[in-house]
């Protein structure tokens, strides 16, 4: 080890001692200085919510421990620009190196390839590493070097991937790199209100973050609960799922070891002849296999937390509707289990993976709201919050996917309710005016008899709201609205339009629909990064199949992604003229990369109606309000939090 060498170990969402690249890599290089770096500006509109930002206070302080049990302390620091913090560590400590390991969200991707940048041009040595997935979104492509854009597609080509195997272990010991900073305490970082820590006493009840707590989390889900997965999982208020979702997201918890340690068992139990075993496992990685999606698409098309990625979403005219948008979030729609989901996520920060997609499913298909206000709003409350997943999430339900949900598809939330809390036990707990209904009615309590309510208590319209909107009159407004999007297209000339990589046949009952930008990740010309390690940058390209005297569409135009650097931290809530968000980052490579000057931006700031609206909530009354409120039911609900 050569003990003279100083390197920065840049933490973020990589909060654990083993499995962790970096980590591992400057610890055999010689002294190590870890640091985690607090800057709330540069979160701009994606700023973590309350419950969020508690399991980052618990894990950050749970590593902390672990790092001094090795011999080297981490340092917390708070401050306006990350840049600037890591230079003065660079400083005080004589570093020559930087390492840290791969984020893949729009907002991470900009920002380190901007700080990489800046610090390989002052000499500083900068290496990445790939901490956070089975395979870095370059290694996986199709036949013709491409990205893919269906899940199927990219999963199976991941499975037939050779994977090397994990080193589990942390570093024997740190050898600490010395020198002064200005750092801060845990408190000083400002991640936990002081009006926040007494609904936030409630999570501690049923949630133990730090990564020393993920791997016992891992263990009890694969040795008791993963054998009948595949059967549970759907089950509502019970724990059914494996609940490794937030563990995963700060990085407390190595997906290689969830991996490893979930196909031990599928060997074990193939052996066994085992079908459910087996069955259970495949459903399980699947699931993993959505979370690696996520980041793949995030990082072949960084555009995506603002934009459909297929075009055609461009032209769905939304319902900017505020009221409607409150009401959705409030548990106050009228449909019972649509209102036990949301009421649930505000008292406990968690939904079931079934309840998240019924209720988003409602936003956007029955209330037309911005799928991108509901993705925010996630990001806002949940106790997993994850950008990347969010993201995949809301675009699969909005039909903005090749293989996501069709946009006419509307799933009854009565019907839903049946197949999934046929006994009304869900609805009952997170929705106590309706508790002595029977359960024949439960589900659509507009429905039951007078004399029913009366003998449940039910008051529809007073203590129970009456259904924001006929199911047949949303159905109806969802066809025009899809027939209006098909008649804006059209108009536009999109399907004229010239430069078109591929035609994608989307899953509108066969609409053809604008290309995809095509997404080069096996390129013949060699990639301008310190190692295969280091963190890439996608590159498009068009391939022009019309005439070359034909005008290029603005659309074509507008996949150039040529956009100057703009300050995105106070932009929350803009909007393009026929968007919902602005960007907050986007890839500007227009073609295969033939340099190393990457190009990699933000776009202009712009707004609009919808945009204007949603702003309107950000910055009003509204969603402080919100807030009293979530606060002043997670005191209230001694319980709420248990229901995991």
């Amino acid at each position: 080890m050569g003990s003279s060498n100083r390197t920065i170990v840049w933490f973020r969402r990589d909060l654990r001692i083993e499995d962790n690249p970096a980590l591992a890599a400057a610890a055999k290089d010689g002294c190590v200085f870890p640091v985690y770096i607090w800057c709330p500006k540069e979160e701009g509109q994606f700023y973590p919510g309350r419950v969020s930002r508690w399991w980052l206070k618990q894990s950050l302080s749970q590593l902390r421990q672990s790092l001094k049990s090795l011999g080297a302390d981490l340092v917390l620091i708070k401050t306006q620009s990350t840049l600037d913090a890591l230079l003065q560590c660079i400083i005080a400590v004589k570093a020559t190196k930087v390492v840290f390991n791969h984020l893949y969200d729009p907002v991470s991707l900009v920002r380190d390839h901007n700080i990489k940048e800046k610090l390989v041009e002052l000499g500083f040595s900068v290496q990445s590493y790939n901490g956070d997935l089975l395979y870095e979104p370059w290694e996986i492509y199709d036949e013709g070097g491409y990205a893919f854009t269906t899940f199927d597609a990219y999963w199976n080509n991941c499975l037939e991937m050779p994977m090397e195997p994990v080193s589990l272990l942390p570093p024997w010991r740190l050898v600490p790199a010395e020198g002064k900073v200005e750092q801060c305490s845990i408190e000083e970082l400002g991640l936990e209100d002081e009006s926040e820590k007494s609904s936030n006493a409630l999570l501690g009840r049923a949630w133990s973050p730090g990564w020393n707590n993920a791997d016992k989390v891992l263990t009890e889900f694969v040795e008791h609960h993963l054998l009948h997965y595949s059967k549970n999982r759907q089950k509502l208020g019970e724990n059914s799922t494996s609940l490794l979702s937030p563990y995963l997201h700060f990085g407390e918890l190595s997906v290689r070891k969830v991996f490893q340690c979930v196909c031990m068992k599928q060997i074990l139990w193939a052996k066994e002849e085992n079908a459910e075993g087996k069955d259970s496992v495949t459903v399980f990685l699947r699931a993993i296999g959505l979370r690696e999606y996520s980041r793949y698409l995030c990082f072949n098309f960084p555009f995506t937390h603002e934009r459909s990625l297929l075009s055609n979403l461009k032209y769905f005219p939304w319902h900017s509707d505020l009221n409607q948008f409150k009401v959705w979030r409030q548990g106050r729609t009228g449909y019972p289990l649509v209102d036990a989901g949301m009421r649930e996520l505000w008292a406990t920060g968690w939904i079931h993976n079934r309840i998240r997609v019924i209720v988003s499913s409602f936003a956007v298909k029955f209330l037309l709201l911005p799928w991108r206000w509901g993705m925010k709003y996630f990001w806002d409350t949940l106790l997993d919050a994850d950008l990347e997943s969010d993201i995949l999430g809301w675009q699969y339900i909005s039909g903005s996917l090749p293989d996501g949900h069709e946009l006419a598809r509307m799933d009854s939330p009565e019907i839903q309710g049946s197949k999934f809390d046929p006994e009304g036990e869900y609805v009952r707990q997170w929705l106590p005016e309706l508790a002595r209904m029977p359960t024949e009615w439960i589900h659509h309590p507009w429905d039951a008899p007078l004399t029913v309510l009366k003998a449940a208590g039910v008051e529809l319209g007073l203590n129970y709201p009456k259904p924001i909107i006929d199911i047949d009159l949303a159905r109806e407004r969802l066809t025009g609205a899809i027939f209006k999007m098909w008649e804006m297209q059209a108009v536009a000339g999109l399907a004229d339009s010239c430069g078109k990589n591929e035609v994608v046949i989307d899953n509108l009952e066969n609409i053809q629909t604008s290309a995809i930008p095509k997404v080069v990740l096996k390129e013949k010309t060699p990639c301008h990064t310190n190692s295969l390690n280091d963190q890439r940058v996608p590159s498009f390209q068009n391939v022009k199949i019309c005439p070359p005297a034909r005008k290029r569409s603005k659309n074509v135009e507008e996949r150039q992604y040529q956009h100057d650097l703009r300050n995105h931290n106070n932009e929350v809530g803009t909007s393009m003229a026929d968007e919902d968000l602005c960007s907050t980052a986007e890839s500007s490579a227009s073609k295969k990369q033939t340099t190393s000057n990457f190009s990699f931006s933000v776009p202009h700031s712009c707004s609009s109606s919808e945009g204007k609206a949603f702003q309107e909530y950000e910055s009003s009354d509204l969603k402080r309000t919100w807030q009293e409120q979530i606060d002043k039911e997670q005191s209230s609900n001694k319980d709420g939090a248990m229901g995991y």
